[in-house]
């Protein structure tokens, strides 16, 4: 089986290690048949993902992508319009296929650290990521409302920037878990059919 994680500087960091941490959890996590590729630039959103797509993610064939964009689409220095960021999300379902596409929602911010992006605004992306999910039928995982209640979530976005919004080890390890499970679900799925 071979895994797409299709991202930003979340997908992409490496916090310290000599490859992306996200990459590496979920090899710990998949172990057997499975080949994980990082397709992850930092800066990245959704305009600039749909740019790279054919030559990161399409040529590699993949049986399942992850697909987490929103932090760059929702910084205020640099926003995508809503309309446009589903859009967006609505088109690289479509090059993915749904059945292969798991749309991941951003991450909250510790807002004491970040001030580039709230939860207020990042919430509405999330709310976006979910309706794209449920009009193209593909796969979504709410890391937004997941994290947001969480009683350590400072420090599970502690991380070597500490900017409240690049995940430390403990955010990688959630991260991992959360693509993880749904992993199992949607094998358990397909095996069944």
């Amino acid at each position: 089986m071979k895994l797409v994680c299709f991202g930003d500087s979340i997908t992409a960091r490496t916090e310290g290690y000599d490859r992306p941490l996200l990459t590496l959890k979920l090899k710990e996590k998949l172990r057997g048949n499975w080949e994980v590729i990082n397709a992850g630039v930092p800066g990245n959103n959704t305009y600039d993902a749909l740019q790279r797509i054919e030559k990161d993610v399409i040529i590699h064939n993949p049986d399942l992508v992850t697909v987490l964009f929103g932090a760059n689409d929702a910084a205020f220095h640099k926003m995508i319009q809503l309309q446009d960021y589903k859009r967006n999300l609505t088109d690289i379902v479509k090059m993915i296929t749904p059945r292969k596409t798991i749309l991941i929602s951003p991450s909250p911010v510790d807002e004491s650290l970040q001030h580039a992006r709230t939860n207020a605004v990042l919430r509405q992306y999330t709310d976006s990521v979910k309706e794209v999910s449920v009009a193209t039928g593909s796969y979504y995982i709410d890391l937004f409302s997941n994290m947001v209640g969480l009683q350590n979530l400072s420090d599970i976005l502690l991380g070597l920037r500490n900017d409240g919004l690049h995940f430390g080890e403990r955010g990688y390890d959630y991260l991992s878990d959360e693509i993880y499970k749904k992993l199992q679900i949607i094998m358990k799925g397909w095996y069944s059919k």
